[in-house]
């Protein structure tokens, strides 16, 4: 009996979060899309606050605004008025986020932002309250009945949303893309999802390039110092032709007594694959696996003809790259 109590409990704050969702949808206008294109358009930093739990919202909506290329950050209300408020300047936005709209921690906060001119945004369940009326931009949350009947948690669920709306809005809106998110996410397994071939590949002198009327016995020594287990065979005019492999040259030396002799040509197979530097690590992981080789030629799209790196699979393999 009282594990069916508890479950009861579990859907019935579920069910009241899930009307305030519901609710917020039906409550988002044009105010929004105002909203949006300021912050997507701000020289400077947006900042959010907040008191109590909705101060808790402002911090986790700052990390998600900054996570996808707006700086961001969130600012303590008891401490704005104690020499904090001069972390804003008259270039940033302010969001203000507040189910009342009437705790009095804010009050100094707006009567600053309107004294500097600073683009104040309201986040706030009543029409009635001194942030609704101070706001420049209001962003409406409806009015709610709480889990518990006295406990923020359907207020701050639809705050919540409404943040992560206005940052993925925001995200679009600036053509924020996967490789900057990258750029913002270098650890963790986001960053080594998002790892392109050009990151992780060898390049400049450490590529294994030889002549294609080289003598095998010059390029073997080439193979050696390099230490990829393959050669990469260019033409006259630097275009990649061919592809050596070591396993290649085991196979060809058995058969061949004069194999050190022969030139590079006679050996190369010809029409390499490659992989443009822009793609994912992953991918080129996919294709070394599909293709049973250990390595790719690397190119670019402008000079397609051309080898500007070379990506093996052990270095995938060593980035935690699956």
């Amino acid at each position: 009996m009282i594990k069916k109590k508890f479950l009861s409990i579990a859907n019935d704050v579920i069910n009241l979060e899930i009307k305030a969702l519901q609710s917020l949808k039906k409550n988002i206008n044009s105010s929004f899309d105002k909203a949006i294109i300021h912050i997507s358009k701000c020289p400077s930093k947006v900042i959010l606050c907040g008191v109590g739990k909705s101060g808790l919202i402002a911090t986790k909506i700052a990390a998600t605004l900054a996570s996808v290329g707006t700086p961001s950050f969130s600012l303590s209300a008891s401490e704005a008025s104690h020499g904090d408020l001069g972390m804003i300047s008259k270039k940033d936005i302010l969001i203000l986020i507040s189910n009342s709209g009437e705790t009095s921690e804010l009050k100094n906060i707006i009567q600053y932002a309107k004294r500097n001119k600073i683009l104040l945004i309201g986040i706030v369940s009543k029409k009635e309250s001194i942030l609704y009326k101070s706001s420049d931009i209001k962003l409406l949350i409806p009015k709610v009945k709480e889990a518990g009947g006295i406990v923020p948690t359907s207020s701050t669920t639809a705050q919540l949303a409404l943040g992560d709306a206005i940052a993925i809005a925001t995200m679009k809106f600036k053509k924020f893309d996967k490789m900057d998110f990258k750029k913002l996410h270098p650890a963790g397994s986001l960053g080594a999802q998002l790892t392109t071939v050009e990151d992780i590949m060898i390049e400049g002198r450490k590529i294994p390039f030889v002549n294609e009327n080289l003598q095998m016995k010059k390029a073997l020594k080439v193979l050696s110092e390099k230490k990829l287990g393959i050669l990469v065979v260019t033409n006259k005019n630097k275009k990649t032709c061919g592809i050596i492999t070591d396993g290649q040259i085991r196979r060809f030396s058995q058969k061949n007594p004069n194999f050190h002799s022969l030139s590079v040509k006679k050996i190369m197979t010809k029409k390499p694959i490659f992989i443009d530097k822009n793609e994912l690590a992953a991918k080129a992981l996919s294709i070394m696996n599909s293709k049973k080789i250990t390595s790719l030629l690397v190119n670019n799209k402008i000079k397609s003809s051309k080898t500007i790196g070379v990506i093996h699979i052990h270095t995938i393999l060593q980035s935690n790259i699956t």
